[in-house]
């Protein structure tokens, strides 16, 4: 047994520091979290200085015996769980484990803090140990408990008033308010006409455009041609008009890199340019810092992935000049170190931004041992934080003026001459403008230029755009809701609650997702405001570095939520979940509300059950009335021999009974593709093609309910070779191309059918 025993997170770094650490040290890793709050009501003790009730988690208790089991044969022991507050939690966590073992009598304990793993950092770090950090302890402890005290009130009360299984967060809220608040804009955005008057003209072979800039001597603003017939009484005023260019203008421009990533730039770049989801782009991140098995060694290939800070250590600095200056021209070198200052307030400026542990590591030399998305992401980072050291690039911009008339059209260009950073990064922004980079030839002052075109373009200005997931993790960071770390955790929740969907890329609200918003916002309008959560953060940052005690923020907290909560509790169902409309009902003259049913919101009247007029949210009462029923012939119910009508829901239209409620047989209106293989599970029923709620297809055994079996790949009647399973499924992804695969997932078994190659050769000769 080593004499030393140091503990991580992860299995996988445990492998990486092994081999830096040798024999005199065993390592084992804690699996992530080894004690969490008790999951039931009283687990923050609210009476007593909010006292926690913690226990092991129970599919992490075998790692914890076998450390405590290996803690007390040890000589030292060292906490080396991840460099942040989450972190420094998990190692307080183990020393209160060990501690109450006794398994850490007359031993040296220490807390191990790195912040890349490489060598060089990994003995400087077990070199300088220190104590657990008891303000950062505290700051997480205190972000716990508020998390637990606002899920474990709220949840239940959503529960009994909107509906069960839903649950509300206190950081997860406001993000939830954002995506609705957005949503309420487009709907109450109308759109505005306006004109643009363009002149087209050209010199030599070379062709170029110009807009109208002034009319008469004033400059135009986007509303200043309204409609058609102001562009048309242009159009008129100009005709026959000759054109000359009236004024050359002509500018050198630098644009600087940007600077290395945090957590957040790189969740945002990562959506943007490599379409990775947050909760990916963060995982595969993990998996670059904690260790890549190369070809002479494992090593750790970026910093730590959690940090909110943009400096560089000297020594990276020092590396990545010197590759620069080895690598491309002396002009792309600057003459000093570029060094980039923190927008956060709060950032820690001992942590570093998301780099390379080193530079001369190249995406090319690395990617062999690399999956497709570790390496992309790799490159990124590796390709960013080489470029934030690089010269600015250099434009040669042109504006020209041409006087035609009453009027004054501008034509821009830019030109790139020198690259500098652009020549290996350029980051990308949502919903941006196109530039004006168009080329455009030599002009002077004073000479006529012919009139090829003139006419008008209408626009119509648009909306607010939706929330992409790189735009919502910018302005979850702009009003401060979480940090940077937890927003793939927060957009995760909002999809698995299916409190929002995504609408080509786009974040969409569900009805459920819309009335639980409505009911937090209406009740408990402070706890999801942005500002009081942004303060809140600020608050915890101020615990975590030792300005603020924990206890008066909870106490602060809990008095006013609490009370808040107690009031709700009488509030009616209906209160929340139904929304009047001014508008009676065709049917009984009762009024009509809006209200939140199992399937989404629909218009229902309220003398329910006695009336059951109900309509589609986005039909009219005109467009229901004028409905017709329409009768399937020569069929009657299965259940129960009542007539079958095709009717609208939600989701399309279906054939259900006409006796519902009493009767609730439906049926979808297009017959079920079959796919002729029987059912493995059942060896009955038939596998026919289905579409899922989204509109996915899925295959599933025709004689459901009774049988459940369902598989998302398409099916073929082959046995398979391994296992004997009756059915394998036909599955296509990019590395491996179409194979048949067993849908047993203890089995395993795959076989190429069709090679990536193959499949994009066959793609390529269909079109």
């Amino acid at each position: 047994m080593a004499d030393n025993l140091l503990i991580v997170e992860s299995p996988s770094k445990a492998k990486t520091l092994k081999k830096y650490l040798g024999s005199d040290f065993e390592i084992l890793a804690s699996y992530g979290h080894v004690r969490g709050l008790v999951r039931k009501d009283g687990s923050v003790d609210v009476d007593h200085g909010f006292a926690m009730k913690y226990q092991v988690i129970a599919k992490n208790a075998k790692h914890v015996d076998a450390i405590v089991t290996a803690a007390k044969a040890a000589k030292n022991v060292y906490l080396a769980t991840d460099p942040d507050r989450e972190g420094e939690a998990i190692s307080w966590h183990l020393l209160e484990i060990l501690n109450g073992k006794k398994a850490l009598d007359k031993k040296l304990v220490k807390r191990v803090v790195f912040h890349e793993i490489t060598e060089t950092a990994v003995k400087a770090a077990v070199a300088n140990p220190r104590d657990v950090d008891s303000h950062l302890v505290n700051a997480q402890q205190a972000r716990s408990a508020l998390d637990y005290l606002v899920g474990f009130n709220l949840s239940p009360l959503l529960w009994r008033k909107v509906r069960s299984g839903l649950s509300a967060g206190r950081v997860q809220s406001p993000a939830l308010r954002l995506i609705c608040e957005r949503e309420n804009e487009i709907r109450a955005f109308t759109a505005q006409e306006y004109w643009s008057v363009h002149l087209d003209s050209h010199k030599g072979k070379t062709k170029f455009g110009a807009r109208l800039h002034e009319w008469r001597g004033k400059k135009l603003e986007q509303f200043d041609v309204p409609d058609e017939a102001t562009q048309a009484e242009i159009l008129a005023a100009l005709a026959g008009k000759p054109a000359s260019v009236s004024n050359v203008e002509k500018k050198r421009k630098s644009r600087n890199p940007t600077a290395p990533f945090t957590t957040s730039t790189m969740q945002q770049e990562a959506v943007r340019k490599l379409g990775m989801t947050t909760d990916r782009t963060m995982r595969t991140a993990q998996q670059l810092y904690e260790g890549i098995a190369l070809g002479d060694g494992t090593a750790g290939l970026i910093t730590y992935m959690r940090t909110d800070s943009v400096a560089l250590a000297n020594e990276a600095v020092a590396e990545i000049r010197e590759y620069i200056g080895s690598q491309f021209d002396a002009e792309s070198l600057p003459a000093s170190p570029v060094v980039y200052k923190n927008k956060s307030k709060n950032a820690q400026e001992a942590h570093e931004a998301i780099r390379p542990t080193s530079i001369l590591r190249t995406p090319a030399s690395v990617k062999a041992y690399l999956s497709a998305e570790q390496f992309k992401l790799y490159e990124m980072i590796w390709k960013r934080t080489l470029a934030s050291q690089m010269s600015p690039a250099k434009f040669d911009t042109t504006s020209v003026d041409i006087a035609m008339g009453e009027a004054i059209f501008r034509a821009s260009g830019q030109v790139l001459v020198f690259a500098g950073f652009l020549a290996v990064y350029e980051e990308d922004v949502d919903d941006a403008e196109d530039e004006d980079n168009a080329k455009l030839p030599v002009l002077e002052a004073g000479e006529d230029l012919p009139v090829d075109k003139l006419y008008g373009e209408q626009h119509f200005t648009q909306p607010p755009p939706r929330y992409s997931e790189a735009s919502l993790v910018k302005a979850l960071e702009e009003f401060g809701i979480g940090r940077p770390s937890t927003y793939a955790s927060i957009i995760k929740t909002l999809k698995d609650r299916e409190y929002v969907n995504l609408d080509k890329k786009r974040f969409l609200p569900t009805d459920t997702g819309e009335v639980v918003n409505k009911f937090l916002t209406d009740h408990f309008g402070q706890y999801v405001d942005y500002q009081f959560t942004s303060k809140l953060e600020d608050k915890l940052d101020e615990i975590s570095n030792g300005e603020r005690d924990w206890i008066p923020v909870m106490e602060e907290f809990w008095t006013g939520f609490s009370q808040q909560v107690e009031e709700k509790k009488s509030l009616k169902r209906s209160e929340v979940t139904h929304e009047a409309l001014d508008e009676a009902c065709p049917k009984c003259s009762k009024q009509l509300t809006v209200r939140l049913g199992k399937r989404g919101r629909f218009v229902g009247c309220t003398g329910y059950p006695e009336c059951d007029y109900t309509r589609d949210m986005n039909e009219t009462a005109e467009q229901k009335a004028e409905e017709q029923v329409q009768v399937i012939e020569d069929r009657v119910c299965p259940d129960d021999g009542g007539q079958l009508i095709v009717k609208s829901g939600r989701y399309g239209k279906f054939i259900g009974c006409a006796n519902y409620p009493k009767c609730k047989h439906i049926e979808p209106l297009e017959k079920p593709k079959d796919t002729g293989v029987t059912c493995p599970v059942c060896n009955t029923g038939m596998l026919i093609e289905r579409k899922s709620r989204y509109g996915k297809l899925f295959y599933s055994c025709n004689t459901y309910p009774k049988c459940t079996y369902a598989t998302w790949n398409p099916p073929i009647a082959e046995t398979c070779p391994k296992c004997q399973w009756p059915v394998l499924t036909l599955k296509t992804t990019k590395r491996r191309g179409l194979e048949k695969v067993c849908p047993q997932k203890e089995c395993g078994h795959a076989e190429t059918v069709m090679t990536p190659e193959q499949l994009a050769a066959q793609a390529e000769s269909s079109e």
